[in-house]
Formats: C-alpha cells, structure tokens, sequence
C-alpha cells in the first residue's frame, strides 16, 4: 500500500495560488491549459476512487479522466479537494490494493492502478505548479515510487502502453534528483517554465 495523502495534499495546497486569470496559461503536459489540466485532475480523482472501490460500470461507460477546460466544473476549488480527499481515503483500505479493478478503460492489478493514481496526483501536480509559478513538494516515498513507475514505464519492451500515458523521455544527469529522473522518464523536462 501506498499512501497517496502527501500528494494530494500538495495539490490542494496548490489550488490556493491559481488565479482565475491562469486558465488559459500552458502546463508542461503538452498541449494542455491549467484549466484543462483542472478538469483531468477531478475526473481522475473520481475515476481512481471508483477503482479503490472496485466500482462497476456498465460497459463502455467508464469515466476516463477527461481534459477539457469546456467541461471544468465551476465549483472546482471545493469539488476537487473533497474529491482527493475521498480518493485517499479509498486508498486507505487494504482491499482497494487487492485483485484486479479498472480505470479509465483499463484493467489491472489493483496494485498497479494504485501506483498509477499515484504517478497522476504527483506529475499533475508539478505541472499545475509550474504552470502557476508556484514551489512543488515531493515528500520521498511519493517520489521514489514515481521514478520506479516512470522508470519501467521507459523500457522499451513497455513502448506500447507508454503512449497514451507520456511524452518521449527527456534526458536527465544520473545523478540529478530522484523526482527529476522520475520527471525526464516521464516526458516532462524539470527546467521546464511557462513561454509567455
């Protein structure tokens, strides 16, 4: 078990300094605006809690987290921090880690679907901090666990399932800090800053 309580705190703490006039800024996942990047982060707090619960749905009807800043909910600043919070917590019980559950279209060990819910609070976390001109925290375990995910996720026999998940690795020193390998593995460069 993971716990995912450091990383969705940062993000909530994070929600504090984003301005109504970011909306439109660019993040460091391509091609992406804060306020799409608002909108994945609620709907994959939801998705991943479904998973924690091992929620069914009706075939064809999973709520993959969506990025459009057309469909962000005007009450994101208190919708999403009681939806990571629900989202730790269902994490919390040991039999959200244990057989097989879905997310976003995918089925997998539980075990794994928590680490990628993990891996999506953290690298959407920097990218909204970064997008906003706001420090990012990492707390170690959090940070360990993304390099590992990221790491495998940059073999090349995993090509295939990278696709949908990352950009192409960015280069990063060997010896450059945990977070900023688990960063370069994922797509995304750690020097990264807004073109304005």
């Amino acid at each position: 078990m993971i716990d995912l309580d450091p990383a969705a705190r940062e993000v909530i703490r994070l929600l504090d300094g984003v301005s109504d006039d970011q909306m439109g800024d660019p993040t460091p996942s391509d091609g992406t605006t804060v306020a799409a990047l608002l909108d994945h982060l609620m709907g994959l707090s939801l998705a991943f809690t479904e998973a924690a619960r091992k929620a069914t749905t009706e075939p064809g009807t999973s709520r993959a987290p969506s990025a459009s800043a057309d469909d962000l909910d005007p009450r994101w600043r208190t919708a999403l921090p009681a939806r990571l919070r629900e989202l730790v917590e269902a994490w919390r019980d040991p039999a959200a880690w244990e057989g097989q559950t879905e997310a976003g279209g995918v089925t997998a060990p539980a075990g794994q679907i928590g680490v990628v819910a993990l891996d999506e609070i953290v690298l959407h976390g920097w990218d909204l901090a970064k997008a906003t001109g706001q420090p990012f925290r990492v707390d170690p375990a959090s940070a360990a666990a993304v390099l590992e995910f990221t790491e495998a996720s940059a073999r090349p026999d995993n090509a295939a399932g990278r696709e949908d998940l990352f950009g192409p690795v960015v280069p990063v020193p060997d010896d450059a800090p945990v977070f900023d390998r688990a960063l370069g593995f994922a797509g995304r460069d750690p020097a990264w800053s807004p073109k304005r």
